[in-house]
């Protein structure tokens, strides 16, 4: 009877192990390493095909896998900065499992890289005073409850009599209102402009930008027309009041700049360029733009470019060589030079990504308020 026990027992335990799923190795992924290579990997022992799909690669780069259904491959070295990247399964698009830093994207899903280097970047957390993220919720009337995430620099809660001027700043089309600081590092590189005396302390407000729910999220580029139109009032009537209400900001134009990147940056000129009594500092990074859209879009600017001009203390515009708006940019730039609208450009290399965001914020942040 006992044997028999035991070995019904000993079937249990042996059908239990056959039954139990394969168990996934430990590893790491992304690993980094000194030489700024960088190691991906992926546990995916029933997949066919394994690819990794990374900026900073003009093609995506084939996997190969192990023993135990780990995908690997090393690339590099790469060059120092923060990157996007996800892997290609049978076709699929996913982000990297092993990764906590994940893009805030209504459109992909992809993981966050970022390669440090010997010497550290604007981007990169230094040992400098930091200031503070804050995840808020206004309300609008149309659109219900929002998000917004503010930065108040270092010393804010130190000087609770000290008011700072703001900047608005806008994402891109399928980002979120996170992008600005988790892939664009936004207060990372106000931290160490400021620490370094570079950049004047400032309030950034990066707001959601989509018009859900009465715009759909597949509905194209924030700057689409029907988009401008549900979240103008949102912004003038709704968010800045709750800002300028919850924040001590200085509330006069000269102490207001609007930046905004692609989708963002078509909104931005919008915005900007049509309400030259609430901005003095108006920058796109790349902004999304349609020739045929020129003159409406910038109406108010284009009928009397003289008051423009006295109305504006910075009218800049940063894109890429590589940049796919590079051409109806440099087209707008020329409608501008025709109509003697002031206004800088910075051309730099590279295409749309939120490396040259990170480049242009850290250039336009040290021009405003000044």
């Amino acid at each position: 009877m006992k044997r028999n026990i035991f070995l019904l027992i000993f079937c249990g335990v042996l059908t239990l192990a056959w039954s139990q799923p394969n168990q996934q190795p430990t590893f790491v992924s992304p690993e980094v390493y000194p030489d700024g290579k960088v190691s991906f990997r992926l546990w995916a022992p029933k997949a066919m095909e394994v690819k990794l799909n990374a900026q900073f690669e003009k093609a995506p780069v084939t996997m190969a896998k192990d023993d135990k259904g780990v995908w690997s491959v090393t690339v590099g070295p790469v060059k120092p900065d923060m990157y996007p990247y996800a892997f290609n399964v049978d076709g699929i698009q996913i982000a990297d499992p092993k990764n906590s830093a994940i893009f805030p994207n209504e459109g992909f899903q992809n993981s966050i890289l970022e390669v440090t280097g010997n010497s550290p970047l604007v981007h990169t957390l230094k040992n400098v005073p930091h200031g503070t993220v804050s995840y808020r919720y206004y309300n609008s009337p149309a659109l219900g409850i929002r998000p917004v995430v503010i930065y108040t620099p270092p010393g804010y809660e130190e000087n609770p009599k000290k008011k700072y001027p703001v900047l608005y700043l806008l994402h891109g089309t399928t980002d979120t209102e996170e992008t600005w600081t988790k892939v664009g590092r936004a207060n990372i590189i106000l931290d160490n402009l400021i620490a370094e005396g570079k950049a004047e302390p400032m309030i950034i407000v990066m707001p959601y930008g989509r018009a859900y729910p009465k715009i759909s999220k597949s509905a194209g580029s924030l700057r689409n027309w029907d988009n401008l139109q549900e979240f103008k009032p949102d912004f003038f009537e709704n968010l800045m009041p709750f800002v300028e209400k919850s924040y001590r900001t200085k509330n006069d134009k000269n102490s207001r700049a609007i930046a905004g990147f692609s989708g963002g940056g078509g909104t931005t000129l919008y915005f900007g360029l049509n309400n030259l009594d609430k901005f003095s500092y108006v920058c796109g990074f790349a902004p999304g733009m349609l020739e045929n859209e020129f003159e409406r879009n910038n109406e108010v600017a284009f009928a009397n470019p003289e008051k423009t001009n006295k109305m504006l203390k910075l009218f800049w515009i940063g894109v890429g060589k590589e940049d796919g708006l590079y051409a109806v940019n440099q087209k707008y730039m020329e409608v501008l030079k025709q109509k003697n609208i002031k206004h800088e450009t910075f051309i730099s290399d590279g295409g749309h990504t939120w490396m040259n965001c990170k480049l242009y914020l850290s250039t336009i942040a040290q021009k405003l308020f000044k």
